[in-house]
């Protein structure tokens, strides 16, 4: 009689199946739309895949606190970020720029360089810390102010920094620090949660930056406002005010996390 043999679950097999079961749950709860979903699965995949449950313990930790935080006073952000480019259900380019770029540094921990696992949470605490930051920032009453200039802008409008949001970013971060080194990720010691902390500080900080200078940032005439949107929520066209046109929020949250990636990885060598 024949014995059936199976082979045995790799980490790639286990990770997609964890991460399609988490998408879906996202997706239902309107979380991610699914486009964001199919993004998430591919991150998730590739993480635990390449670096098994310390990588699925970073990631899930900047994915949770993330959505959890995202709903946290949901009515009222929803009418103060009426300039925002994108609001709701995270689509699948603002899942890759906050986890693909840590996606692809854990598979070159796999492939190239094991010392790369660090530079993939130096890039989930750079989007963690900038995720804490928006979301707690923009409930804290007051004006924002752009950090080049220190002038107010409007709540939500990349660039804009206030001391509330400013404190989330570095909690956020050595969070995100403390998970990796908990979980043993690269070497798991305090100097490379120092580099991961250090890293995701970085990238919030180049975010705040690029947001305020380089992001495409435009004018309502109607409304007589700054805004992200083309067109703005009045529905009327906007015209150029300055940065880069092509440059939106979800390439300053991609190079956010290269931010992050590069320096805890050099400060981790």
């Amino acid at each position: 009689m024949s014995q059936l043999n199976l082979a045995p679950l790799s980490n790639f097999d286990i990770g997609f199946v964890a991460a399609a079961v988490i998408a879906i749950v996202a997706f239902r709860a309107r979380s991610l739309d699914f486009g964001g979903a199919l993004a998430a699965c591919v991150v998730g995949t590739a993480t635990y895949g390449a670096l098994g449950l310390p990588g699925a313990a970073v990631l899930l930790a900047f994915f949770v606190t993330s959505l959890g935080l995202s709903r946290v006073g949901k009515a009222r952000k929803r009418k103060l970020l009426v300039d925002v480019d994108k609001t709701g259900a995270r689509d699948g380019a603002q899942v890759l720029a906050n986890g693909g770029i840590a996606a692809l540094c854990a598979l070159g921990a796999l492939w190239i360089d094991a010392r790369l696992a660090v530079a993939c949470a130096g890039a989930f605490a750079a989007a963690t810390a900038d995720t804490w930051g928006t979301e707690i920032g923009t409930l804290v009453r007051g004006k924002p102010r752009s950090i080049l200039g220190l002038r107010p802008i409007a709540t939500g409008l990349s660039g804009g920094i206030t001391i509330a949001g400013t404190l989330a970013e570095i909690v956020g971060a050595c969070f995100i620090a403390a998970v990796a080194m908990t979980a043993h990720l690269g070497a798991g010691n305090f100097r490379v949660a120092s580099a991961v902390a250090i890293g995701g500080i970085a990238g919030a900080l180049a975010d705040s930056i690029l947001g305020a200078s380089v992001q495409s940032l435009r004018w309502c005439g109607q409304c007589e406002r700054a805004t992200e949107r083309e067109p703005h929520l009045c529905g009327a066209n906007t015209t150029p005010l300055r940065g880069v046109a092509w440059f939106g929020n979800d390439a300053v949250n991609a190079s956010a996390t290269i931010v992050g990636a590069f320096v805890a990885f050099a400060l981790a060598r």
